[in-house]
């Protein structure tokens, strides 16, 4: 078994220590206090734990002791001692020794950089202003020649006795003394900065783990100078990421990909959370697209473009030098995002979700509206009837993607008669550009719109009726005087319809439909779905096309031609009534089988013939049900109102039982 030592006390440090402790290895792993060992995982039987300083001669006897196949110094890039030490101890002990560095950041142009923490304090002195100083306890006696420095300074320190101590000592009261552990995120700096009023900022450069980036973002936000103590030596080494690549190439250690995939709102880092903006800042990589990654990544992060799921799971599974990837996606993580197609792409990594603003909720808050009644849709290479939406639902907001998208779908939903409704269109939500632009359907059908765009769309009068059965007079069915084509009635409709158990994804075969009453009823229910009206009397088929046009169902086609050959080009369906099959019977169930074995059959028959077809079809199917029905409906005799019967009507129900019911 390998033994590794590794010298910590930074946040790689302790990651490292993590990685290492998943691994089938040894660790030791060696902090200056007892808090810093605190951080790490608990002491177990192949990891132990030294918190105390040690000296040179205590180093050698260590590696003496233990062995070492390998030491990581992952000290901080400050501790120019320790990591003399170390090097000194390895070398004198023939141990193979690697430096974890953390990555510098890039820092504003207008900061301020000295040597030391004696030359910042020698800067500060002809200064004016209040001082928030990020470095630590160890230095604070520098900083005592600054006039005024017991009401100038505030000090950020470590949560610990030793820091308080020093705090005390250098004449600082305890209304200026910070005592926190970090990390600190953009946010909680700017507003410790704020609440002191500070007008300079003191850190060292720690890097992205360290936190600079989220200091220097803070002090650009609120007009406080940056001063910046630069690093004192330049060392050779390897960052967190290559440093445990290195590991698994030379020990054979494995990993699986630490993944956040985070929602980022609009866009704008104003609409991120303080999860997704500190996610974004410690990643080892950041993926998404360009656009996105403008707007979030951090000052020489790493990052791939890159929209498409099974491009950014390839990204992820052939960078293994970086231990953590964070997918940036736009608006809500789960809502109609990529997170749902590239999750099931991540099975071998330890995926986090952070959800963000949904662009629904943005637009929503923008018009001073509730949402919690709206239909969402996507129309962003998507198909959908969204005039079908529109009518059935007072709010449907929409996701419109491509050139001339939101004009087609005003144009759209004027075409079909809802020309009143209102459209709210949002633009580049949380961008500089944002642009909410409010009118009719009609309207709007010549206004240009930015390709993604987003819609809430408002009809004050939505069709209630949301049951089977409509009214057999909502229908076209005369050809001529005294001359109607047959139409399965009202009831017997509803029955047939309940029996078939149609989805909203369901895709129908409609053998023999006549007016198309059935057919229509069908697309109404399996409204993501398709209904295909397959009608071999020539004079029926303007019928068809009339009430497919009266009620604007655009997942209604219509196949003009005798079943089953008609059927031989249709999709395989999943549900098929049989209003009439012209003497076909068994050939068109055939060829329905034939493209889905399981799909639900449902038969209206009135003669008997009809009715004895199906009774010798009944025997091939594991599920099969008849009932019958017969109407009788209330016909006026002068002031009298008499019952009429109707014929009675058999209604079959075929399906094979692996298949659901």
């Amino acid at each position: 078994m390998y033994k590794i030592c590794v010298f910590g006390g930074t946040r790689e440090g302790r990651e490292l220590v993590e990685f290492l402790h998943t691994q089938p290895c040894a660790v030791t792993a060696c902090v200056a206090t007892e808090y810093g060992g605190a951080l790490l995982p608990e002491e177990a039987e192949l990891l132990h734990v030294s918190a105390k300083r040690l000296p040179v001669n205590e180093i050698v006897s260590l590696l003496q002791e233990e062995r070492f196949d390998l030491v990581v110094d992952a000290t901080h890039p400050y501790a120019q001692s320790i990591t003399k030490s170390i090097a000194r101890a390895c070398a004198e002990t023939k141990t193979e020794r690697w430096r974890l560095l953390r990555e510098a950041s890039t820092a504003p142009e207008d900061a301020v950089f000295v040597e030391s923490a004696e030359d910042a304090a020698a800067f500060l002195g002809k200064t004016e202003g209040k001082i928030l100083l990020t470095t630590g306890s160890k230095e604070l006696s520098q900083y005592e020649s600054i006039p005024g420095f017991a009401s100038r300074v505030w000090a950020r320190v470590l949560p610990m006795q030793a820091s308080l101590d020093a705090c005390t000592k250098a004449g600082l009261s305890p209304s200026h003394v910070i005592a926190m552990q970090g990390p600190f995120s953009e946010a909680l700096n700017e507003a410790m900065l704020r609440a002191i009023d500070a007008s300079f900022l003191v850190t060292k450069d720690g890097g992205s783990a360290g936190g600079f980036p989220e200091k220097a973002l803070a002090a650009k936000k609120t007009g406080a100078k940056l001063l910046v103590i630069g690093r004192p030596v330049q060392e050779d080494g390897a960052a967190l990421s290559e440093t445990i690549g290195r590991l698994c190439e030379k020990f054979g250690f494995s990993r699986s990909a630490g993944v956040t995939i985070a929602g980022i709102g609009p866009g704008s880092e104003a609409a991120q959370t303080y999860e997704v903006r500190a996610a974004i800042l410690r990643a080892d990589c950041l993926i998404g697209a360009k656009r996105m990654l403008d707007a979030a990544a951090r000052p020489g992060q790493a990052r791939f473009d890159a929209i498409a799921p099974e491009e950014i799971a390839q990204i992820i599974a052939s960078h293994p030098e970086y231990a953590s990837f964070t997918v940036v996606m736009s608006g809500d993580t789960g809502f109609f995002s990529g997170t749902k197609k590239l999750l099931p792409l991540l099975k071998n990594c330890r995926v986090h979700v952070l959800p963000g603003l949904s662009s629904m909720s943005v637009l929503c808050a923008r018009l001073g509206v509730s949402y919690e009644d709206a239909a969402a849709v996507s129309l962003h290479g998507r198909q959908r009837d969204i005039v079908r939406d529109v009518r059935s639902n007072k709010k449907v907001f929409a996701l419109v993607g491509g050139d001339g998208a939101m004009q087609a779908l005003c144009k759209r939903l004027k075409d079909a008669g809802l020309g009143n409704v209102r459209v709210s269109v949002g633009e580049q939500l949380g961008y500089p550009d944002e642009r909410i632009t409010a009118g009719t359907a009609s309207s709007l059908c010549e206004t240009e719109f930015d390709k993604l765009s987003v819609a809430l769309i408002e009809n004050d009068a939505p069709d209630e009726i949301k049951t089977p059965g409509l009214p057999d007079e909502a229908f076209s069915r005369i050809l001529a005087p005294e001359k109607l084509v047959p139409m399965t009635k009202s009831e017997v409709r509803s029955v047939c319809l309940s029996k078939l158990q149609l989805t909203e994804n369901a895709v129908c075969w409609d053998i023999g439909a006549g007016t198309g009453s059935v057919s229509v009823e069908m697309a109404l229910l399996a409204r993501r779905g398709s209904v295909y009206a397959v009608e071999r009397n020539e004079a029926a088929l303007p019928l068809l096309e009339e009430n497919r046009e009266k009620f604007r169902l655009e997942n209604l086609h219509i196949v003009a031609g005798n079943a089953p050959e008609a059927c031989s080009s249709l999709p395989a369906p999943t549900h098929v009534f049989l209003g009439g099959t012209a003497g076909k019977l068994d050939a068109i169930v055939s060829a329905a089988l034939e493209k889905n074995p399981n799909a639900r059959i449902v038969a209206a028959a009135v003669t008997l013939e009809s009715v004895g077809a199906l009774c010798a079809c009944m025997k091939d199917f594991s599920v099969c049900e008849c009932v019958s029905v017969q109407v009788c409906k209330a016909k006026t005799a002068g002031p009298y109102h008499l019952m009429q019967g109707q014929n009675p009507v058999y209604i079959f129900t075929l399906q094979n039982r692996s298949a659901p019911v």
